[in-house]
């Protein structure tokens, strides 16, 4: 762009004529160029045609106000740089275009439309045409505006598009911690949460709670099993590294079979609720979740509630599972450490063997006759009469309860 000082020429003129004159002329080409090779504006219909007429003519006025100026009265040219004032048209429409979610690579092929369209008409209405020095300068400069001008848009539309994204994870954000702490109860809150999340209201949903993973990770490993070419699903992270995701089971699938079926899914850890009946429910099988996760002990993958209900009953009456421990297990857990230990292990092992003391002494392993030794001093100990038989009960449920800590 030249810079050194020259007679005025024609230049000046045919912009000054442009800017009065050309204005409304340049929009009405510009707004109808756009809808026939901008396909994206008539298609998402998301900019009215009001705002998009507006948004043509402040830009064109925008730009041919910068071209004004451009020409000193010396006849050099100024910089783009010097004009900030007039890109308020670029970044106004940058703001409103993310808004609406028009994509910004269409915002800017509009951009690139107008500036072909105003060099177009200047040219043509050249008369007489430009001189070879002045038509160098006038695309040099015009193109330099429209240049610039996008880059305003660019950075207007970027900078609200991260502000609405910051806002709407906030919004969700307390969605989620409103379906969590039981607000869905609420008619008006279960409807917002369920057009936010694409979710319906009233249908079944399995709640996951996943530990140590990414949202990324979770729903790519969950959509396996959701034989769904589209799973219905809704995903957030919390604090701490957990995922939580609301699964609806596809339709003709026992809410069973996809349980089975999360269990074996590997490296993913954490707990999956019962079936609740919609998202008023959200906040119990959120607990159910939580209960299945932190009741696993060494386990991995994904258990469900319905697998662990004797825990989550444990859990739920810690004062109820910490008096049987003490009634069914007191004696024991008061001797010296090493006999106390093996006459526990002896326990669990008869337990889980069902009250076989064949198949306990082979899991421990050491003699038939050791296991019933053994269970002999417990009853002693104990008050409570060990046979052959299927364990008590009480016994049991003391055992899991020790196993949960609550002992």
């Amino acid at each position: 762009m030249s810079t050194e000082a020259r007679a005025p020429g024609l230049l000046p003129l045919l912009l000054a004529r442009a800017r009065a004159e050309r204005v409304e002329p340049i929009t009405r080409r510009l707004v109808a160029s756009i809808a026939r090779e901008n396909a994206a504006y008539d298609t998402s219909r998301v900019v009215p045609d009001d705002d998009l007429w507006r948004s043509c003519f402040d830009n064109v006025e925008r730009v041919l106000d910068m071209l004004v100026l451009a020409v000193l009265p010396d006849g050099r040219l100024t910089s783009v740089e010097d004009m900030e004032h007039l890109f308020d048209a670029a970044r106004a429409t940058g703001q409103r275009r993310a808004e609406q979610g028009l994509p910004l690579d269409d915002v800017l092929r509009s951009f690139r439309i107008g500036g072909r369209l105003i060099w177009e008409d200047l040219v043509e209405r050249a008369d007489p045409p430009l001189d070879p020095e002045s038509f160098r300068d006038l695309g040099v400069w015009l193109w330099a505006s429209v240049d610039k001008s996008s880059a305003e848009v660019a950075r207007s539309y970027r900078q609200t598009e991260h502000g609405l994204l910051r806002a709407d994870a906030q919004r969700m954000a307390a969605l989620w911690e409103g379906l969590l702490s039981g607000r869905a109860r609420e008619q008006a809150f279960a409807q917002e949460a369920a057009r936010s999340m694409d979710l319906p209201a009233d249908a079944p949903l399995l709640l996951l709670l996943l530990r140590d993973t990414t949202l990324e990770d979770a729903a790519e490993a969950v959509s396996t099993v959701m034989h769904s070419h589209e799973p219905r699903t809704a995903w957030q992270a919390r604090s701490g590294g957990d995922v939580i995701g609301l699964l609806v089971p596809p339709d003709g699938t026992d809410h069973r079979s996809l349980i089975a079926a999360l269990g074996e899914l590997t490296g993913l850890d954490g707990g999956v609720s019962g079936l609740c009946r919609g998202l008023a429910e959200v906040d119990r099988a959120f607990e159910q979740a939580r209960v299945a996760t932190e009741g696993r002990g060494a386990e991995a993958g994904i258990l469900s509630y319905d697998q662990r209900l004797v825990p989550a009953l444990l859990l739920n009456s810690p004062h109820i599972a910490r008096q049987l421990v003490d009634h069914w297990l007191g004696p024991l857990l008061a001797l010296p450490g090493a006999e106390g230990a093996e006459l526990l292990d002896t326990l669990d092992a008869w337990a889980s063997a069902g009250g076989s003391t064949s198949r306990a002494a082979a899991q421990l392993p050491c003699h038939r006759n050791t296991v019933l030794n053994r269970l002999a001093r417990v009853s002693a100990l104990t008050g409570h009469h060990l046979a052959d038989d299927p364990p008590p009960t009480g016994l049991a449920l003391a055992l899991q309860a020790r196993a949960l800590g609550l002992g």
